[in-house]
């Protein structure tokens, strides 16, 4: 199931059982906070999981960079632990500075690597970031630095693209999207990364996994198993929404 390319009305507020966000990547000019917030305005929710990569502490430790929203984007997501909302958080790479505090509850907000999410059906879907399965953070971090810098890079130029087409009032698309999904490398890479954990769900008997990591939203049934990707809030902007009766969306956050 491919996601939806539908905007959805920024006035109406949805209530949703849960709301899976990740790769928001605070501290970095790439971070459409700014969408976020707006996304933020539009739904209640009784589960919310940040799926890592919220807080880029890559980008923060060469240089700090902090604006406003995306400070407001903290304060809302910590006013809704106090409001009741269940707040879990799963460190990806980029904040895995918190993974060296393991496991813990901080009033409605958890800390965990991984967590198995229950929906109303009774159907178990493993939760987390995703990077466990990246073969280049494990194992040559180095070159993922080096990636990192080569895609922040586009990324600048990116903002470029933005910024124009703003201005002639189209809808918001990202150039660094596109040439990654049209390099033939980055295209298997994301199918054997979908695979693979696929298969690692199977392994823990649940019917499907959640995700982020790769920045390529996406819902789609893998034998049997389902695999859902958050995307992110760099170039798609998009979230993947559970509805009151379990079914799962994912919901593009482009700019009408």
């Amino acid at each position: 199931m491919e996601p939806s390319d539908e905007v959805h009305d920024r006035q109406q507020v949805l209530r949703y059982r849960s709301v899976f966000i990740s790769d928001v990547h605070l501290g970095t000019k790439m971070s459409r906070a700014d969408f976020l917030l707006e996304f933020f305005k539009t739904f209640e929710c009784d589960n919310l999981y940040l799926v890592g990569d919220i807080v880029d502490g890559w980008a923060l430790n060469s240089g700090f960079y902090w604006p406003q929203d995306h400070n407001d984007v903290i304060q809302k997501i910590l006013r809704r632990a106090r409001k009741g909302t269940r707040v879990v958080y799963l460190p990806g790479n980029h904040d895995e500075f918190l993974r060296s505090f393991g496991d813990h509850e901080f009033g409605n907000i958890s800390l965990t690597d991984t967590i198995v999410h229950l929906g109303p059906d009774g159907k178990k879907y493993i939760v987390m970031h995703g990077d466990q399965f990246d073969v280049v953070i494990n194992k040559m971090k180095w070159l993922a630095h080096l990636g990192s810098w080569a895609y922040d890079f586009l990324i600048y130029i990116n903002v470029a693209v933005v910024k124009i087409r703003n201005l002639l009032n189209l809808p918001h698309w990202s150039l660094s999207a596109w040439a990654k999904y049209k390099v033939k490398k980055a295209v298997n890479f994301i199918g054997q990364y979908e695979e693979n954990l696929s298969n690692y769900a199977v392994s823990k008997g649940v019917q499907g996994i959640v995700c982020g990591h790769i920045h390529h939203p996406n819902l789609r049934d893998i034998s049997g198993t389902t695999y859902i990707n958050c995307g992110d809030w760099v170039e798609t902007c998009s979230a993947v929404v559970e509805h009151l009766d379990g079914r799962f969306e994912v919901v593009m956050w482009g700019k009408a």
